[in-house]
C-alpha cells in the first residue's frame, strides 16, 4: 500500500524524479524520468542510469548526513547539450530507512540566456576597446611628439573623428536593438504603404549608391501595398538591407529591390508581400548564413569595420521583422551574389 502511495506521489511530480534507497538502488521513478532515461528498473543501482560523479557525491551526502545537494547534470545532444539542475534531497519515513529523491529541472534556457549575456558584454567591450585605444593613443601623441606638427595633427584628428563616429554608430545601434527587443511582443497596428517606404529608403541612399558607382532599381509591384507596421522600423529594415547590398555588392553592380504580392504564404498562413534585395557581390559561404543575424557576427571582420559596420544591423533587422510577424530569409552562395528577402503579412 505504501509503495503504491509513493508511486502515485512520484507520478504527480511534473519533472523527472527517481527515488533511490539506502543501498543506492532505484526504488521507483515517475513517467517523466522513464521518458528521459528509458527503462528505469527498480532494483538497479542508480549509477547504471546516472553516470556522473557529482550525482553520486550528492546522493552519498543526502544518505550519510541528511543534507540536500544541487548539482549540474548534463545530457549531450545533436545540436546542444541539455543542462539540468539535479536536486538530491533526503526522504524519511518512506520505507526501509532513509531514501533520496533525485529530481531534474531543465535549466538549458536559463544557461543559454546567461551565455548570451556574457558573450554580449564581452563583444561590446571588445568593439569599444579598439576605437577607445586608438583615441587615447592619438591624444597622447598630439599632446607630445606631434604637438607642433600641423600635418600629423590633421591626419590624427581625421582618424579620431572616424573612430568616434564608429563608437557613436555602435551606441546608436545598441540603443535601437534594445528598443526593438523591448517592443518585440507588441505587434504594430498602423497602416503603412510598404512601396512608399521602399521608395523613400532608396531615395535617401541614392547619393551613397552613386558614390559607389551602383544603381538601386526598384521593380515588381508598383501600387500601394498596405501592411500593419511601424513605418520608421520598416525604413530601418530596408535602409539597412539596401545599404549592405551597395557596400558588399560588386563594385559598380546594380542592386535590385523586387516587390511581390503573394495571395498566400504557407508559413504566414495568409496573404503576404515579399521584398527581395538582391546584389551582385561575391556571395556568402553557406557556413555563415545561419549566424548572420547574431549580434556582432561578421563574415569578414576587417572589411566590415572598414565600411563602418557595427555587426548589429542584421540582428536589428531580424527583431523588427519578428515584431511585424514576418520572416527574414537569406539565400546566397560564393560567387553568385546574395538575396535578402523580407515577407510580411499583407492586410
Amino acid at each position: 500500500m505504501l509503495t503504491e502511495y509513493i508511486q502515485s506521489l512520484l507520478d504527480a511530480v511534473p519533472v523527472p524524479a527517481i527515488l533511490v534507497g539506502r543501498d543506492q538502488r532505484v526504488v521507483s521513478a515517475n513517467p517523466a524520468a522513464r521518458t528521459m532515461f528509458g527503462a528505469v528498473v527498480p532494483g538497479r543501482h542508480f549509477l547504471t542510469i546516472l553516470r556522473q560523479p557529482d550525482v553520486l557525491a550528492a546522493v552519498d551526502l543526502a544518505l550519510r548526513d541528511g543534507r540536500s545537494g544541487d548539482v549540474t547534470y548534463r545530457v549531450p545532444g545533436q545540436s546542444r547539450e541539455t543542462i539540468y539542475l539535479a536536486r538530491c534531497a533526503p526522504v524519511t519515513g518512506a520505507g526501509d530507512g532513509a531514501q533520496v529523491l533525485i529530481s531534474f529541472e531543465d535549466r538549458s534556457d536559463l544557461e543559454q540566456v546567461g551565455e548570451i549575456r556574457r558573450d554580449f558584454v564581452a563583444n561590446v567591450s571588445h568593439e569599444l576597446r579598439t576605437p577607445l585605444t586608438a583615441l587615447l593613443g592619438f591624444i597622447e601623441t598630439l599632446r607630445g611628439a606631434a604637438r607642433d606638427d600641423a600635418t600629423a595633427r590633421e591626419r590624427f584628428l581625421a582618424v579620431m573623428q572616424r573612430e568616434a563616429e564608429r563608437m557613436n554608430r555602435m551606441v546608436s545601434d545598441l540603443m535601437s536593438l534594445s528598443r526593438v527587443e523591448a517592443e518585440e511582443r507588441v505587434r504594430p497596428t498602423g497602416p503603412v504603404d510598404l512601396v512608399a517606404v521602399l521608395r523613400s529608403s532608396i531615395a535617401a541612399l541614392r547619393p551613397m549608391a552613386e558614390g559607389a558607382g551602383a544603381q538601386v532599381i526598384q521593380s515588381g509591384y508598383q501600387g500601394p501595398v498596405m501592411v500593419q507596421a511601424d513605418a520608421d522600423q520598416l525604413t530601418q529594415v530596408f535602409s539597412n538591407l539596401v545599404e549592405n547590398a551597395v557596400k558588399y555588392g560588386a563594385p559598380g553592380g546594380d542592386v535590385q529591390v523586387v516587390v511581390t504580392v503573394l495571395e498566400r504564404d504557407a508559413a504566414l498562413r495568409g496573404p503576404a508581400v515579399r521584398v527581395d534585395v538582391i546584389d551582385q557581390g561575391e556571395g556568402i559561404d553557406s557556413l555563415h548564413i545561419p549566424r548572420l543575424t547574431e549580434r556582432f557576427y561578421r563574415v569578414d571582420t576587417h572589411r566590415s569595420r572598414e565600411k563602418g559596420g557595427t555587426g548589429l544591423g542584421l540582428a536589428i533587422v531580424k527583431h523588427i521583422v519578428i515584431r511585424h510577424r514576418g520572416r527574414l530569409m537569406i539565400d546566397s552562395e560564393k560567387g553568385r551574389g546574395s538575396r535578402f528577402s523580407v515577407v510580411l503579412p499583407h492586410s
